[in-house]
């Protein structure tokens, strides 16, 4: 297996309080019928949560997220680059304000992306 595959996994079983509180509300298609999948690997990193039919990733993040902007720009870019729309939550909005971040999620994946500037030629 693929070390990236096997750290998914661990992370996967290290679950933080926002992990699975979101899981449990996204897990089984219970919002819009989608697949999420969590911890899954993409561009080379791994997402917190991933639905690969509506190309979306969602990040949830603690405070170490505000030391390490330039990783986390770099990553998004990334998930850019390989199509994926990125949604990032503080991990006390999904725990405090669970309806709220559902409510963007659903509302994100209803709405179609946007063209990027390298798809229309610029």
């Amino acid at each position: 297996m693929e070390a990236i595959w096997k750290n998914a996994r661990t992370l996967r079983n290290r679950a933080t309080d926002a992990e699975r509180a979101l899981w449990q509300r996204l897990r089984g298609r219970q919002l819009l019928g989608l697949k999420f999948r969590r911890q899954y690997p993409i561009a080379g990193y791994i997402a917190d949560f991933a639905c690969v039919e509506a190309k979306l990733v969602i990040e949830l993040d603690g405070g170490q997220h505000a030391e390490q902007l330039a990783y986390d720009h770099e990553r998004s870019r990334r998930m850019a680059v390989n199509g994926y729309r990125e949604l990032r939550f503080w991990n006390h909005d999904v725990l405090l304000r669970p309806d709220d971040v559902l409510a963007e999620i659903a509302r994100v994946v209803q709405t179609p992306p946007r063209p990027s500037p390298a798809s229309r030629g610029g």
